[in-house]
């Protein structure tokens, strides 16, 4: 039993590695302009860069690494990240040729969270916004990508352990259903008000636990719902990073 709990520690303990596959911490910006002209926003052009401390000091460009970059399109960009540093400072450029950099602000204690970057002759400000992130980031490519490549890897291990424990595969349907509606909660809510991945793969492996365990109260034991959850989240998690990290530059 001790082994079984040591199982999700450790991969709580070494989130960044498999977080590719669930919601990931992402910063919105919308662009407001405080000047005369409004060129668009160049994408190829602009970077995020992660800095240490407050005066960026020691800094790094965010980069693009699977699924980690900066997205813009030609009024607005968002972000995504394995783990973002303490604070953040925007280099954008504009169509117009012009290049702006924008003051250092800290990095939002959520998973998700919403800028507004105010456009000024001398340069970006970059303010956190009262409002919530837009509700509809559950909708890119990268959120369908991630549902898909989830629910595929969970299907095939659930059925590689109920064929190696000769279990009956109509358990297969409560592991989808348990899947979509876990992943579905992590997007939509959860992501909104915490920052660690770690728990939002606890609460996926106890909910899917329970979901699955309910749905097939004659067929399947407690303790046998959670080796069938706790199977098909490790393998998710762990083959839909490398998956995902080398299939994101063909995307996205």
């Amino acid at each position: 039993m001790k082994k079984i709990l040591i199982l999700p520690l450790f991969f709580c303990l070494f989130s960044p590695l498999w977080a590719d596959v669930s919601p990931k911490p992402e910063m919105e910006f919308s662009f407001i302009y405080q000047t005369q002209d409004k060129p668009a926003i160049d994408p190829l052009h602009s970077e995020q860069i992660q800095c240490e401390d407050n005066q960026c000091m020691e800094s790094k460009p965010l980069g693009v690494y699977g699924l980690q970059k900066l997205y813009c399109r030609p009024d607005g960009c968002f972000s995504i990240a394995y783990a973002y540093d303490n604070y953040q400072k925007l280099i954008v450029s504009f169509a117009d040729g012009s290049t702006k950099e924008s003051n250092v602000f800290a990095s939002p204690n959520t998973l998700r969270a919403r800028f507004n970057v105010y456009v000024q002759d001398d340069g970006l400000q970059v303010e956190l916004s009262p409002e919530q992130a837009d509700s509809r980031a559950w909708s890119r490519k990268d959120a369908w990508f991630s549902l898909a490549l989830i629910l595929i890897l969970e299907l095939l291990a659930a059925t590689a352990y109920l064929s190696y424990n000769q279990k009956s595969f109509t358990i297969l349907y409560s592991v989808g259903i348990a899947n979509l509606l876990t992943t579905a909660v992590s997007w939509l809510i959860l992501a909104k008000y915490v920052k660690e991945t770690a728990f939002l793969w606890i609460f996926c492996l106890l909910t899917e636990t329970l979901i699955v365990r309910l749905m097939n109260y004659r067929k399947i034991s407690l303790k046998e719902s959670f080796m069938l959850s706790l199977a098909t989240n490790v393998t998710s998690y762990s083959l839909g990073m490398i998956i995902s990290f080398m299939l994101a530059p063909l995307f996205f």
